[in-house]
């Protein structure tokens, strides 16, 4: 299911470790934001001068403590949190975001290149909600599998219970909106048949599993660097649901996706702890 989920939103812009610094020497101090999206502990032990931590799994309770107006650089550890962190800013509103590329690794001399996301960029944000129903039902089997994959994989017992928690929670997640299909269609049929006569039609773009894990093989030898992409694979879904969720123009459509979306968002703050806890 996985490997043809569709690309969600245009991506913000980027700058490399030069562009920002040439950016923040032409801007006085409080004309612009410099943002990192990192844990506390990441914070503490090291961070770019004058940056206001706001990290990812608060960040869509955030919104109002940033300046819409004010230009955003946005930066974590080696750009992938960030990345999507500029892309949900973009989305509310926010006039000029830039994603800081390679992070606090490449602003410190080194060369670094963020993981790569989902490709969610291509949805228009107007479908009808089957339409919301199918590409979110292969985001979340892509999600469960990618879990169920990595944590086949990692020797530590935390962080593959974990993985193990996560993935049950996106199954239960497609029968959420095999739930809300029934509802919107006036259906009754099973996961199984759904999988057979609607989910398939998701798969219109995008990569596949196989391909998005040798993609960032480079980023699943550590803890810290796994949990890294799972918080920013959550934070695609949760952006995914919170934005269909301000379009649904059915009440029990916007009522669900907000259900999932305050589920991703709880994965995310415990993948957060779990990301503090391994600094």
């Amino acid at each position: 299911m996985f490997e043809k989920v569709k690309r969600l939103f245009t991506p913000a812009k980027s700058m490399d470790a030069e562009e920002a610094r040439g950016f923040m020497k032409d801007h006085k101090e409080g004309t612009f934001t410099l943002l990192d999206v990192r844990q506390p502990g990441e914070y503490e032990q090291e961070h770019i001068p004058g940056a206001k931590l706001v990290p990812l799994p608060k960040l869509t309770d955030s919104y109002d403590e940033l300046d819409k107006n004010k230009p955003v650089i946005v930066y974590c550890a080696i750009g992938g949190r960030s990345r999507v962190a500029a892309q949900m800013l973009s989305g509310e509103g926010f006039e000029e975001v830039y994603n800081l590329s390679g992070g606090i690794k490449a602003w410190e001399g080194g060369k670094a290149e963020g993981p790569v996301g989902l490709n969610l960029d291509m949805v228009r944000g107007d479908e009808p909600p089957v339409e919301i129903i199918r590409l979110a039902y292969g985001m979340e089997d892509g999600l469960g599998e990618f879990y169920r994959v990595v944590k086949d994989r990692t020797q530590d017992k935390e962080l593959a219970g974990l993985l193990e928690k996560l993935a049950s929670i996106e199954d239960k997640h497609k029968q959420y909106l095999v739930d809300l299909y029934n509802a919107v269609e006036s259906a009754q049929v099973s996961r199984e048949e759904f999988e057979a006569s609607e989910a398939s039609k998701v798969m219109e773009g995008g990569f596949g599993l196989d391909e998005f894990l040798s993609r960032n093989e480079r980023f699943l030898t550590s803890v810290q660097s796994v949990l890294d992409i799972a918080m920013m694979l959550e934070t695609q879904a949760l952006d995914l649901y919170l934005r269909f969720s301000r379009k649904a123009e059915n009440e029990k459509t916007g009522e669900m996706l907000l259900r999932i979306a305050d589920e991703e968002k709880a994965h995310l703050t415990s993948l957060g702890r779990l990301r503090d806890e391994r600094v």
